[in-house]
């Protein structure tokens, strides 16, 4: 099961890309301001979608699987769906510097690819996992935990991706460096948390 999941958060990278540029087109033909454009694609164009694709494969394939017998397994079947997800962009964007590319930027990518993008994937997907969890121990909230896990993921993935794209140096390394300790700080302490969760577990 881990790997099929990690295979499939891999193929997920696909309908994200079709998705994006899409999304890009419908925010460039509806809104005139570019800001609001680049603000929409980035939190709903990209982050939206991408959280999304990576629960939709633990959605379809682990929540009617025995696999799934603890609390804690939503959230680490979630962070690695977003591993597979973050390992397959990473190739396409390194596959895409092209034959010529000098070995040292290619070293500095996959660095700041590993360091950022791998660890926001699946540190935010972990934060929607363990909101999900929330929900199915308390189903009459369900709904509004699944969309407020859902919302903070993106939320956070989308801010990171702002302050990389926008913003100079320092803050260019010290806001995105500060979200990722915050969710790995919370990731970590949920995912402690529903260790001590005992009893029986069903999916509903």
């Amino acid at each position: 099961m881990v790997l099929k999941i990690f295979v499939l958060g891999m193929l997920g990278t696909l309908p994200a890309i079709f998705i994006e540029l899409q999304a890009r087109s419908f925010f460039d033909q509806i809104f005139t301001s570019s800001p609001m454009v680049l603000l929409l694609y980035i939190f709903f164009g990209v982050a939206l979608v991408e959280e999304l694709i990576k629960y939709a494969v633990v959605r379809w394939q682990v929540y009617s699987s025995r696999a799934l017998d603890e609390p804690i397994d939503l959230p680490l079947y979630m962070i690695i769906s977003a591993l597979g997800f973050a390992a397959f962009e990473n190739i396409l964007i390194l596959s895409g510097l092209g034959p010529t590319a000098l070995s040292s930027d290619i070293l500095l990518l996959s660095m700041f690819r590993f360091i950022g993008a791998t660890f926001l994937h699946a540190l935010a997907s972990g934060l929607f996992g363990y909101f999900l969890v929330l929900g199915l121990l308390h189903p009459r909230l369900k709904f509004w935990y699944s969309i407020g896990g859902l919302a903070l993921a993106t939320a956070l993935h989308g801010l990171f991706n702002l302050y990389i794209l926008e913003t100079s140096f320092p803050g260019k390394i010290l806001f995105p460096a500060a979200i990722l300790i915050g969710l790995a700080i919370f990731v970590s302490f949920a995912l402690t948390r529903l260790q001590h969760i005992t009893g029986p577990w069903r999916i509903k």
